[in-house]
C-alpha cells in the first residue's frame, strides 16, 4: 500500500556540513547566496546574479530568528532587523572588511566565486 504525502510536501536532503535539512529548492539558494563568513551566532551571505544590475552593494547578515539586508559603502543597515548587540558585531565587521566585502560584490557579479572573509574573533 502506498503512503500518501502530506500536501506541500518537499524533499529534503541534508546540507553539507550541516546538521539541519533544507529543501529541494534551497540547494539553488545557498549556491546563489554563498556564506562569506559567520561570527558570535551571525551568518554573512552575499547574493551572486552574474551579469545582472542588482540593487546597491549589500550583503545580508542572518541570526537564528532575524535577517538583515547592510549597504557596503557606507555601512548601514538598510532592511531587516537584527539583535542590537548583533547588529553592531556586523556593522564593526563589515567596516573592518569593507575592501573585501567591496571585491566579493565585483567577483559575484562578474561570475566568480567569492572568496571567505575573516570573522570577528
Amino acid at each position: 500500500m502506498a503512503t500518501s504525502r502530506p500536501s506541500g510536501f518537499v524533499k529534503t536532503r541534508r546540507l553539507e556540513g550541516s546538521s539541519r535539512c533544507a529543501r529541494s529548492e534551497d540547494v539553488a539558494y545557498y549556491r546563489v547566496m554563498p556564506e562569506l563568513s559567520r561570527f558570535f551566532g551571525v551568518i554573512i551571505r552575499m547574493f551572486s546574479e552574474a551579469g545582472m544590475s542588482h540593487h546597491v552593494a549589500h550583503f545580508h547578515a542572518y541570526t537564528r530568528d532575524e535577517a538583515a539586508v547592510f549597504s557596503i559603502s557606507p555601512v548601514e543597515l538598510i532592511a531587516g532587523t537584527l539583535p542590537q548587540r548583533q547588529r553592531r558585531l556586523v556593522e564593526a565587521w563589515a567596516e573592518l572588511h569593507q575592501a573585501e566585502l567591496i571585491a566579493d560584490w565585483q567577483l559575484l557579479h562578474a561570475g566568480r566565486a567569492a572568496v571567505p572573509i575573516e570573522p570577528l574573533k
